[in-house]
């Protein structure tokens, strides 16, 4: 009987070469968006939260705009773009060869550009709380903008931008919408987690399959927020000791 139910268990959660296939890609695709966002969204949430400009205020509603759309829009949009028969993707395709759609680095962009919202909004808001104190008495000790930036705004404000891109890791693992419009559901080249889900619940059978990968998607979706939760707890009380300092 233990035999049998050790069996049963075995096979329950052994994951198929399609299952560890789909992991595999979903892992790629998060890890290359969130390097691909990570300096564009930190000088993103620099601009936004230290500098007054005509249209600020319409390019933080662009920047935002992914998270209040349905995500089919911005795929179709990178369609229209990035497509083989798009604006700038036919010009890709006809000069380079190089073909963006239907492919897992546009799996990549369409996380990206669902992912750099959120990216944005933590490493803005640390960075806005990072005190202007320590920022203007280097400055008076001579130290140039830039070193300021890296010496002191970028370390004091690293715990929210680390928070940031593990929420836009995590907005990648899950990401459905725009990555079907854009890149298909195209097994071992755009089957991410999602997409294989999806792709199992409408299988005779699949059932099964489907259930072991919401368990994992659950499962690292669960850890990421736990580690943001604790990365921000401890950016809070590191700025809140700098302050009363």
């Amino acid at each position: 009987m233990l035999v049998d139910s050790i069996s049963t268990l075995n096979t329950v959660f052994t994951l198929s070469p399609a299952e560890i296939q789909a992991l595999l890609l979903s892992a790629k695709v998060a890890i290359c968006c969130t390097l691909v966002i990570a300096i564009p969204g930190v000088a993103m949430a620099w601009l936004l939260a230290k500098k007054s400009f005509f249209g600020k205020s319409l390019l933080d509603g662009l920047v935002h705009l992914p998270l209040v759309l349905p995500p089919v829009i911005p795929g179709y949009l990178l369609l229209l773009l990035l497509g083989n028969q798009g604006l700038i993707g036919k010009w890709l395709q006809t000069t380079f060869g190089v073909s963006i759609a239907f492919t897992w680095v546009g799996a990549v962009i369409a996380s990206a550009v669902m992912g750099f919202p959120l990216m944005v909004r933590s490493a803005r808001l640390a960075i806005s709380q990072v005190d202007t104190g320590l920022e203007s008495v280097a400055q008076s000790l001579g130290a140039h903008p830039w070193r300021v930036f890296f010496t002191v705004t970028l370390p004091l404000a690293m715990p929210g931008i680390v928070t940031g891109l593990i929420l836009a890791f995590s907005r990648s693992l899950g990401e459905f919408g725009a990555t079907i419009t854009f890149v298909g559901n195209i097994e071992g080249e755009t089957r991410t987690l999602p997409l294989a889900i999806y792709t199992y619940t409408q299988l005779p059978g699949g059932d099964m399959a489907a259930m072991r990968l919401v368990i994992i998607s659950m499962t690292i979706a669960l850890g990421a927020l736990m580690l943001s939760e604790i990365l921000e707890r401890r950016a809070t009380k590191r700025i809140g000791r700098g302050n009363v300092a």
